[in-house]
C-alpha cells in the first residue's frame, strides 16, 4: 500500500514538473516574439555613379548633369561611324550589363542599348521621354524639347542612385538650364529676323534643329522618302532636287557627313556650283565640341552666319536683316569704302570668293518632358 502510494507521488510529481517546463518554454517564446528585431542598416551608396551611353551626344548631357558624381562611357563617339548600322562588340554589351545607369536614346536608332542590361539597371531613354516612337526622326538630341527632358530625367535618375548629391545634381541641372535657355533665345531671335527662311537636306539629321530655328524644309518629298528609308532615290526625284538649288529655291543645304554617297555627292556638287551655301552636320558629336549644349550652339552660329544680321543701313540688304539676293549670302559691307562716288554699290558678284561653296560650307563634323513639337512628322529621316 505505501509502496503504490509512493508510485503515485512520484509519477505526480513528475507531471507536475513537466508541466512547469512546458509553461516556463512558453514564457521563453513570448518573450522572444515581444523583442523587436534589430534590421541590418543598409550602406548609403558612394558615386561616382556608373552611366553607360549608348551615343556621346546624351553621354555629354549625362557628363553636364552629374559631373564629379558619374563615371559616363559612350559606346558610339565617332564621327566616321555610320550610327543606322553600328553593331556592339562583346566589350560593349559587357559595359551595358555592368551600368548602373544606361542612357540611351531610343525610337530604334539604338535598340542594341537595352537588349543586355542587368535587371537592375535604370534605362534612360530620350525617346521614352518626349514620346517619340521608331518611325519618328531619331535624331532627338538636337530637340530642345528632347534635351530639356532628358536633362531633368538624368537628375531624377542620378539622385535616386545616390541621394546624398540631390542637391549637387540639382545645382549643374539649373547651370545647365542657363547654358540651353542661351542656345534657345539665339534659335528664337533667329526665327524672328528670318520668318521666310528655308532649307533643303541630303538626309533628315538636323531636322529638329531647323525646325527649332524657324525653318521650313523644302526638300523634295520623294527624295525625302527614299533617304528616310535608306534607299536610292529616283532619278526623278535627285533631278527635282538639283533644279531646286540650280534656282535658288533654298537658303541652304543641310548635309549629313556620315551619310556619304553617290546621290550626296551629286547634290552637294550641284549647291557649290549654284553657290548655295552648305552647312555639314554629323550625327555624332565631334571630337573638339566641349559639351553638346556648345556643339549645338556652335551649329545655330554657323548656320545664321549665313544670313545678314543688320542691314538696315547698307542697300545690300533687305529691310528684314535678310540678304535680298540669294546668290550672295556673305554677310553686309563691314565698311563705306566699297561705294563710289556716285553712292552707288560696288559689284558683289557670285564669284566673291566670300561666296564660293569651299567657304560658305561649314563643317562641323569633325525645363519639361512634352514631347516635341516637330516629332513624329511624315518625313522624319532614319
Amino acid at each position: 500500500m505505501n509502496i503504490r502510494r509512493s508510485r503515485i507521488g512520484r509519477a505526480v510529481a513528475g507531471a507536475l514538473a513537466a508541466l512547469m517546463l512546458v509553461a516556463a518554454a512558453g514564457c521563453g517564446t513570448s518573450n522572444a516574439a515581444t523583442t523587436p528585431t534589430q534590421t541590418p542598416q543598409q550602406e548609403e551608396p558612394t558615386g561616382p555613379i556608373e552611366v553607360v551611353a549608348s551615343i556621346n551626344q546624351w553621354g555629354s548631357l549625362a557628363e553636364q548633369i552629374g559631373g564629379d558624381d558619374v563615371s559616363v562611357t559612350s559606346i558610339l563617339s565617332s564621327t566616321g561611324v555610320d550610327a543606322h548600322d553600328f553593331e556592339p562588340k562583346t566589350s560593349d554589351v559587357a559595359k551595358l550589363s555592368k551600368a548602373t545607369i544606361v542612357v540611351a536614346n531610343g525610337a530604334g536608332y539604338d535598340s542594341w542599348a537595352t537588349k543586355s542590361v542587368g535587371k537592375n539597371t535604370v534605362i534612360v531613354s530620350a525617346a521614352q521621354t518626349v514620346g517619340a516612337m521608331e518611325g519618328d526622326n531619331p535624331h532627338l538630341w538636337f530637340s530642345k524639347d528632347a534635351r530639356n527632358g532628358m536633362a531633368q530625367e538624368l537628375v531624377n535618375a542620378f539622385s535616386k542612385a545616390l541621394p546624398s548629391k540631390k542637391k549637387d545634381f540639382t545645382k549643374r541641372y539649373k547651370e545647365w538650364q542657363e547654358q540651353e535657355k542661351t542656345v534657345e533665345e539665339k534659335m528664337k531671335e533667329f526665327s524672328s529676323a528670318n520668318a521666310d527662311a528655308t532649307y533643303a537636306a541630303t538626309e533628315a539629321v538636323a531636322y529638329y534643329l531647323m525646325s527649332d530655328m524657324g525653318f521650313e524644309d523644302k526638300t523634295p518629298k520623294g527624295y525625302a522618302s527614299s533617304a528616310a528609308a535608306e534607299g536610292e532615290a529616283a532619278p526623278a526625284d535627285l533631278q527635282e532636287f538639283q533644279k531646286l538649288l540650280e534656282s535658288h529655291g533654298v537658303d541652304l543645304l543641310v548635309n549629313n557627313t556620315q551619310e556619304a554617297s553617290d546621290a550626296t555627292n551629286m547634290i552637294t556638287g550641284t549647291a557649290g556650283r549654284a553657290d548655295v551655301p552648305i552647312v555639314d552636320v554629323s550625327e555624332q558629336m565631334p571630337s573638339d565640341a566641349a559639351s553638346l549644349t556648345d556643339w549645338i550652339d556652335s551649329l545655330v552660329d554657323a548656320i545664321a552666319a549665313h544670313f545678314t544680321t543688320d542691314c538696315s543701313d547698307s542697300s545690300t540688304g533687305s529691310s528684314d536683316g535678310k540678304d535680298s539676293n540669294s546668290d550672295d549670302v556673305a554677310s553686309c559691307p563691314a565698311t563705306t569704302d566699297d561705294t563710289d562716288k556716285d553712292g552707288d554699290s560696288t559689284d558683289s558678284s557670285s564669284d566673291d570668293a566670300s561666296n564660293d561653296s569651299s567657304n560658305g560650307t561649314t563643317d562641323s563634323s569633325s525645363d519639361d518632358d512634352s514631347t516635341p513639337s516637330n516629332a513624329g512628322q511624315t518625313d522624319p529621316g532614319k
